[in-house]
């Protein structure tokens, strides 16, 4: 049974908008009910105990980054701050469902939810830790007034060649204004090593995600699913655009394939990441056909946005701009991540 919503926290509007299908286009006076999705790579958000069960030492006050309260606290706030403002252009509530990735804890997840920033929410979130070796792990924020987690499960991303622990992927099935929804968190394995070396662990992060995708379609080809996360990898590279099957235009997605609305900002040069002043859009988020095709009725596919405001970009330095970050090497920046965050809109008619 589908528990009553506390309150609205969808805009409703009406505007002249393009009915998107997955073989027409056509332009109606629609009114819809509006829901945000995120995810955002916090960058490094580790409490300031040290763990002996991972390598959490640099963050800690006798680290070389001198991780402290003051230092973690304002970080928190900082977090929270990008985090209240997101999606509020179409949804004054703001995000309904946002994944995160490197976050260490439960502890830094409870801070962040129950920042005072964010205290107009109600928000929960669902963390298991992985076997990361450096602890940092993926979670899912979700406002409980629109959100109703039935169930959740990890799955070991992990290569067979790999010779350290990565992120698990975090599966999350409910209910969004009472509708079915499958969300996956990931934080595919880095770069580090070099692209070409280490392409195989984050295929092999695909293919684990397609694993599940297929298995949900296999029980209902309706299924509305959603994967999200710093995938370290583009839009058009081989895992996300071959082994998930994310195409980059909503005309050639089929029944079991993939829609990346993210692929569209990547052909115009936009990211949410840069290294050595080049910009990658490794902060994706990907959706089922359902999703973009109106005829299945229920929550739809609307829009797709890279959060970038100014008070998120560095101003000076070897890093300007690029997203404020926390740290430059180990000297304190008092910024907010080295990603900028990436979410959707989902319409559903009323």
């Amino acid at each position: 049974m589908v528990k009553p919503y506390l309150k609205q926290v969808c805009l409703v509007f009406t505007l002249m908008v393009l009915k998107v299908t997955i073989s027409q286009l056509s332009a109606q006076d629609l009114t819809y009910k509006v829901y945000s999705i995120g995810f955002y790579n916090v960058e490094n958000l580790f409490d300031t105990l040290d763990n002996s069960q991972i390598r959490d030492e640099e963050f800690t006050p006798q680290g070389e980054k001198v991780w402290n309260t003051a230092k973690y606290n304002e970080k928190v706030a900082n977090i929270a701050s990008v985090i209240s403002q997101l999606g509020k252009e179409l949804c004054k509530e703001g995000v309904s469902l946002l994944g995160v990735s490197e976050v260490e804890n439960d502890t830094v997840m409870a801070s962040i939810v129950a920042h005072p920033i964010l205290s107009s929410r109600n928000y929960d979130y669902i963390h298991v830790n992985s076997k990361d070796s450096r602890g940092i792990d993926v979670a899912l924020i979700y406002d409980k007034d629109v959100f109703e987690p039935i169930s959740h499960k990890m799955y070991n991303a992990r290569h067979k060649d790999s010779n350290r622990p990565t992120r698990d992927v975090l599966l999350v099935s409910g209910l969004l204004d009472g509708e079915l929804i499958h969300v996956t968190v990931n934080h595919w394995p880095s770069r580090g090593g070099g692209e070409k070396l280490t392409s195989k662990f984050r295929n092999h992060a695909a293919s684990v995600n397609r694993t599940i995708l297929d298995s949900l379609l296999n029980e209902d080809p309706s299924s509305k699913l959603i994967v999200m996360g710093d995938l370290n990898d583009d839009p058009n590279n081989e895992s996300v655009a071959k082994i998930l099957g994310a195409e980059k235009k909503v005309k050639k997605v089929k029944d079991t394939e993939m829609y990346n609305p993210m692929h569209a900002f990547y052909d115009k040069g936009m990211g949410s990441n840069a290294f050595r002043d080049k910009w990658s859009l490794f902060d994706q988020i990907i959706i089922s056909a359902p999703l973009v095709n109106a005829e299945s009725g229920g929550l739809v596919f609307h829009k797709a946005k890279i959060y970038k405001k100014n008070f998120m970009i560095q101003k000076t330095g070897e890093f300007k701009g690029y997203p404020k970050r926390t740290f430059s090497g180990d000297v304190y920046q008092a910024g907010y991540s080295d990603h900028f965050p990436v979410y959707i809109y989902l319409k559903k008619q009323v």
